[in-house]
């Protein structure tokens, strides 16, 4: 499991004292650091069953900038999206938790986190 976080973010911070009360073994990715690129953006949001526009901070100063307000949500605008997530990586809704079972999701709230660790085992942590 890897958990994509901001340790800046409270809701980061709360998903990980949560994976570790549970024994979750997970890696953290500190996705500011190491930005996911665009293909692996598609297969993330394929695993969440999400399009890119719902897993957009749209409220961030580079959100504004873009005008994403204004995008399309559509089939056609959806490679500008993710290309926009590629290139402004703090425009990515965190913390984003990839389980072992191939699913994903976005760990907003202590269940979905604990459901996440619901789905991997062991007690390994890594950091990276």
């Amino acid at each position: 499991m890897e958990i994509w976080l901001n340790p800046a973010c409270s809701k980061c911070r709360s998903a990980v004292e949560i994976l570790d009360e549970e024994g979750a073994s997970y890696t953290v990715r500190r996705y500011l650091e190491d930005p996911p690129g665009a293909e692996e953006l598609r297969g993330v949001l394929q695993r969440l069953g999400l399009e890119p526009w719902d897993i957009t901070r749209t409220q961030e100063p580079e959100a504004k900038e873009l005008g994403l307000g204004e995008w399309e949500r559509t089939d056609a605008a959806r490679e500008r999206w993710i290309a926009a997530l590629a290139a402004h990586p703090r425009l990515i809704q965190r913390p984003i938790i990839t389980a072992d079972d191939g699913s994903a999701l976005v760990g907003r709230s202590a269940e979905a986190v604990r459901e996440a660790a619901a789905r991997t085992g062991g007690e390994e942590t890594s950091y990276g």
